[in-house]
Parts: structure tokens; C-alpha cells; sequence
């Protein structure tokens, strides 16, 4: 008798851990898809409002309260951090796909300065969000941890140039393979934004134009304009 007792006990208790994980696992994934809507519809919010809206701003334009958005990110720190995740990872995947096409080392940086500066003016407003600490916030103290999404972001896009490189250059080349595809990142990514802060006008190339110069300064410097001026 004690001995089926402590089977049926045993059965019970397994039952009701089962119960208990699904329960919580239902709960994990609901608040999974609920964070993930509140980032979508914060995105449409900076992308309509600009980067400088407000957690207040944000959650009004979501239809619901700033302290859901408190409650899911911690502030706005956290939410640009998420944001950042999504929108970068984004961008990332798009610039492999294009550089994988390529023929060439140089076709391939084309290929991903483009795309970079595609997804970037195509919102540039969620792009200010996601790679700009906002002042007074008291996490913004944090650059590092606020920053962490775009240190992978521009990490992972190093290692996707050096790849090319290495196989193009040989092993020979480790001085260039170490340091030059750092230097190339800071170069697109300081042009990049300063090309996208810039105002509309004649004086400001279209993106295509603007990655094909890029791409050119990184392959052969400005040695051909300094030719041409003197």
C-alpha cells in the first residue's frame, strides 16, 4: 500500500510540475510577444515623433502608460538598448545578404556601406534612438551598457570585412587584417552619420553616391583627389 501511495504521490507531484511549467512557460512567451510589440510600436513612435521623444511621448503614441514601458525596459536606456537589438540585427542581416552577392572584396563593401546607409535614412530618426545616449537620463551614465547593442552591431560587421579581406589578402597582410577593418568601420560609420545629419540640397550626394565614395576611400584613400588638385 505505501509503496503504490508514493507512486500516486509521485505521479501527482510530477503532474503539477508540468502544470507549474507550462503555466510559466505560457507566461514567459506572453510577455516575450508583449515586449516585442511594445519595441514595433515604440519604432513607429520615433520614427513619427523623432529621436528626442519622450518615454512619455512613446507610450502615448502606443496607446498605453509610460510605467508598461518602465516596467518591460527600466527606462529609456533599456528601451533604446532593445530597440537597438532589433533594429541593428536588422541592418545586419541585410548588409551580410548584400556582401554575400558580391564578386569582389570592393563590390562587397559596396555592397554593405550601401546598405548600410539605406536602412539608416530610411528611418533616421529610430537610427539617432538607437546609437545616441539621451542626456539627463540616469542611466545614460552607463555608456557602456547603454551602448552594448551597437558595440556588437559594429563588432560583427568588423568580422564580416576582415573575411573578404583575409581570403583576398592572404595571412601575409595580419598588420592590414588586424587594424584596417576597425579604421574602416569608424570611416563609414562617422561619414555615414555626418552624411545623414546633413540637410537636403545640391551639395549633398543621393546614397548611392555617397556609399561609392565611401567605398572608394576605403579602398584607395583620397590619393586621387589629391592628384587631381595638384
Amino acid at each position: 500500500m505505501n509503496s503504490r501511495h508514493e507512486e500516486f504521490a509521485s505521479a501527482a507531484a510530477d503532474a503539477q510540475n508540468t502544470a507549474v511549467d507550462g503555466r510559466a512557460a505560457r507566461w514567459q512567451s506572453h510577455r516575450e510577444e508583449r515586449r516585442a510589440e511594445l519595441i514595433r510600436q515604440a519604432r513607429k513612435a520615433v520614427h513619427r515623433l523623432g529621436s528626442d521623444a519622450s518615454m512619455e511621448d512613446i507610450a502615448g503614441a502606443a496607446g498605453t502608460s509610460k510605467s508598461v514601458f518602465y516596467r518591460y525596459f527600466g527606462d529609456k536606456a533599456g528601451l533604446q538598448q532593445a530597440m537597438g537589438e532589433v533594429v541593428l540585427g536588422q541592418m545586419q542581416r541585410r548588409m551580410q545578404e548584400a556582401a554575400q552577392l558580391a564578386q569582389t572584396p570592393r563590390e562587397g563593401l559596396f555592397a554593405m556601406v550601401s546598405a548600410y546607409l539605406q536602412m539608416a535614412e530610411s528611418s533616421p530618426h529610430v537610427y539617432a534612438f538607437i546609437t545616441r545616449l539621451t542626456p539627463g537620463e540616469a542611466s545614460a551614465q552607463d555608456a557602456i551598457a547603454a551602448s552594448g547593442a551597437l558595440g556588437n552591431f559594429f563588432e560583427q560587421i568588423t568580422g564580416m570585412i576582415a573575411t573578404p579581406m583575409r581570403e583576398y589578402l592572404g595571412e601575409e597582410k595580419e598588420a592590414v587584417l588586424v587594424y584596417w577593418p576597425t579604421a574602416a568601420i569608424g570611416l563609414v560609420r562617422n561619414a555615414g552619420e555626418m552624411w545623414l545629419g546633413s540637410p537636403a540640397g545640391g551639395t549633398k550626394p543621393d546614397q548611392e553616391t555617397m556609399a561609392a565614395q565611401i567605398t572608394d576611400w576605403l579602398c584607395l584613400g583620397i590619393a586621387p583627389a589629391l592628384k587631381t588638385s595638384t
